[in-house]
């Protein structure tokens, strides 16, 4: 396994990254116990999990994600050799995330809140790397390339009020390391500006989507990254699973997501992104190369 520090913070985390999301919904905790065993053996050291998980989120599973994390941290009794990564959501009207039902927001009392649930469901005292999962603001996400202009956007707790709160987390150790998610250049740049400015703790990566069918991040986000050390942690290489080869023909395995959930996974399936995956399958089955691992290579 290859290491590479985590932006300018001293950490030394793993190239591959563990994502969680499925795990309380489409993995039962067998399944994910025996993937972080995997994982684990085989030099994984960085877990990235979110409030909003599992996927698809709802009231009756959130949190269990984390929940299963912690049990088998507790089992193995390994806490200080795992790099916990974590994320609050963003805006949204998900009704379940906040007492009495209050939209989601990144106010420094939903922060707060948002903080001490998940360092419960994680039974740990701090959390290595904690990301904003996406912006308050009205911007593409999840991979979306078209920004909507909105002149009443102007409603959203400002980057340094939510940098300043961050930081009062920072100062009691219950967060060592501040991130962000599904977010813009424009917002990688004004965290980092505020952060500098206010002596407010630095942005130190950015986990956005990326992968041979997604190439946005290359577009603008690229530079700020490369140039402000501003580390990419790229989730979905393998476009939901569709570039491993197993939907081709049309195809629809049991238990896969796209079988579970077609419509929520539609962002991943489009005439021109199913033929690009056609083509880059078969230039993987030409030089007998995996077609996950060369989708994950070419992430890496």
């Amino acid at each position: 396994m290859k290491f590479k520090k985590l932006g300018h913070t001293d950490l030394k985390v793993s190239t591959i990254c563990l994502g969680t999301m499925t795990w309380g919904e489409q993995n039962n905790e067998d399944e994910a116990f025996r993937q972080m065993d995997m994982a684990y053996d085989y030099g994984v050291n960085f877990f990235d999990t979110a409030e909003l998980y599992p996927i698809p989120p709802s009231a009756e599973t959130q949190g269990e994600t984390s929940r299963i994390i912690s049990r088998w941290l507790k089992s193995k009794n390994i806490r200080d050799k795992i790099i916990v990564a974590d994320k609050i959501v963003g805006r949204s009207n998900m009704d379940w995330f906040r007492d009495k039902g209050e939209p989601t927001r990144l106010n420094p009392k939903q922060i707060k809140f948002a903080l001490e649930r998940s360092l419960k469901n994680l039974n740990t005292d701090y959390i290595d790397l904690y990301q904003l999962h996406w912006p308050e603001r009205k911007v593409p996400r999840f991979g979306e390339l078209d920004y909507k202009y909105d002149p009443n956007d102007n409603k959203w707790t400002t980057i340094e009020e939510i940098l300043y709160n961050l930081n009062e987390l920072v100062k009691v150790g219950k967060v060592r390391h501040v991130g962000l998610s599904n977010e813009t250049p424009w917002g990688m740049m004004k965290f980092l500006e505020v952060a500098k400015e206010k002596n407010f703790p630095r942005m130190m990566s950015i986990q956005n989507v990326y992968s041979l069918v997604n190439r946005v991040f290359d577009i603008g986000h690229s530079e700020v990254s490369i140039s402000e050390n501003l580390g990419l942690l790229a989730y979905s290489p393998l476009a939901g699973g569709r570039l491993s080869g197993k939907y081709i023909g049309g195809i629809n395995p049991k238990n896969a997501r796209y079988t579970i959930w077609p419509r929520r996974c539609s962002r991943h399936h489009t005439e021109r992104g199913e033929n690009a995956i056609d083509n880059y399958v078969g230039l993987a089955n030409k030089y007998g190369i995996a077609p996950s691992t060369f989708a994950n290579a070419f992430v890496n």
